[in-house]
Parts: structure tokens; sequence; C-alpha cells
């Protein structure tokens, strides 16, 4: 019996130190979720604190947070920093390398296969969004998703929403997702299996429960779809740039649509 105790462990050693990921899968989850609700909430509380020196009231504070510009584009900053700093410390404390969740050199064709893959994607959405409205009708499908930015003018708001969207998101976002939570889940799950629980989790997050708008589940729609694509960039390059720049691409066409063509 201890024979085989002991053999079981060298087995599991040997299966940690291929993957390269020391901790568990489902640690991996939770380290997600709480991170991406708490970076959220400390972010909010440092902007609050702009209004509660100006001694404003409630309402002109929150005002001020829902429309203004850099507002937003401080929120997102910092949440988007705290999100990667968190990451990052969780790696160092575990002695793992970057490269283990994707960071690794850049190859010239991880845009170039970002770009073929975008039709591709589109393609496969426009279809699954015809299969729900079909099948099932009570889900509002041309519900839109608030995405924090109102009353932009100029080119100067235009460049702060352009990074607040399509710059930042994707590269938190696939580190976040694509590269430590599927990389951990990799690890205890098949790879189908690792990458549907993924793209379940990315969905969720955008259904913006809590609003106090209905939920979104169009856009979970959307971004689960929008997940296995880059989950399969990810297994093509070994890397997160080709994802990044899918991601990034797909996050310009509907900034531009908004704020360039201003179609609704």
């Amino acid at each position: 019996m201890k024979q085989q105790t002991t053999d079981l462990s060298k087995i599991e050693i040997a299966a940690k130190k291929k993957s390269g990921i020391p901790w568990s899968p489902w640690l991996a989850v939770v380290f997600v979720v709480v991170v991406y609700y708490l970076s959220q909430i400390l972010a909010g509380l440092v902007v609050s604190i702009y209004p509660a020196l100006q001694h404003w009231s409630r309402s002109q504070a929150n005002s001020w947070l829902q429309q203004s510009i850099w507002a937003q584009f401080i929120y997102i900053v910092l949440a988007e920093g705290l999100t990667l700093g968190a990451i990052y410390a969780f790696l160092r404390s575990c002695k793992v390398s970057l490269r283990t969740i994707g960071l690794i050199k850049p190859h010239w064709k991880d845009p170039v296969r970002g770009l073929l893959m975008l039709p591709l994607y589109f393609v496969t959405y426009l279809i699954a969004v015809e299969l729900v409205h079909v099948l099932i009708p009570a889900i509002n499908v041309s519900q839109s998703q608030d995405i924090g930015f109102t009353n932009v003018y100029g080119f100067g708001s235009l460049f702060v929403t352009f990074i607040s969207l399509v710059i930042l998101p994707p590269i938190t976002e696939e580190i976040m997702v694509r590269g430590f939570l599927y990389t951990s889940l990799k690890k205890g799950l098949p790879q189908i299996g690792a990458a549907l629980v993924t793209s379940v989790i990315f969905a969720s997050a955008h259904l913006q429960a809590g609003s106090g708008n209905p939920l979104l589940w169009i856009a979970a729609v959307d971004t689960f779809i929008l997940s296995l694509f880059l989950i399969y960039l990810r297994e093509k390059t070994g890397g997160l740039y080709a994802s990044m720049t899918l991601h990034a691409l797909k996050n310009f066409i509907a900034f531009a649509s908004l704020f360039i063509f201003h179609w609704k």
C-alpha cells in the first residue's frame, strides 16, 4: 500500500511538471472569478475618490462616473492593471514562467492568423444568432451591450475610448482567460472540456449580471463562440498573440460601428 501511494505521488508530481502548473485547475477558476470582481470593485473605489474630494452630491458623482470618458478610462486602466498584477504575482509566488500561460516570443504569422480567423468567426456567429432567434425566441438578439462610453466626440475622446475598448481588454482577457485559466483547466480536463468550461466562464462575465438590465444572453452567445476561436488560435500557435489580434479586431469593428460610423 505504501509503495502504491508513493507511485501515485510520483505520477502526480510528473504530471505537474509536464503541464507546468503546480496548482489545482479549480483554484485557478476561483482565482480568476475573485480577481475579476475584486479588481472592478477596487478600481471603482479609487475612481470614486475624486468626486468625494470635490464634495459632490451622490447624483453629481454618479453622473460623472457614468458619463465622463476619463473616469471610464481610469477605471478600465486600474481594473486591467490590477488583474494583470494579480496574475503576475500568482505566477511568481508559484515560480512559474510567463511562457507557461502563452506569453512566448511572438511570431510574424500570429496577427495574420488572427486576421484570417475573423471572417470564419463572424459567419459562425451570424449562424448562431439565427439559430437562437428561431429556437429560443424569448432571447432578444437585438439587445445592445452597455460598454460604458457615451458622448465620444473629437480625436482625444476617440483615442481614449479606442485604448479602453480595443487595446486593453484583449490583452488582459487573453492573458487571464485563454492564458492562465485555460492552461490551468487543461491540467485537470480533456482539451475539449477545458475549452468549453473556459468559454462558459468567459461568456458568463458578459451577461451584465447585476447591472440592473436584463441578462445579455446574446452577448454571452457571442463571447462563447469567440472564445472557442480564441482557444483554437491559442492551441495552433502555442501563444496568445494571434488570439489577442482576433479579439482586438472584433472589438475594433464594434468600436468603429458605434463611434466612427455611428451604427446602432
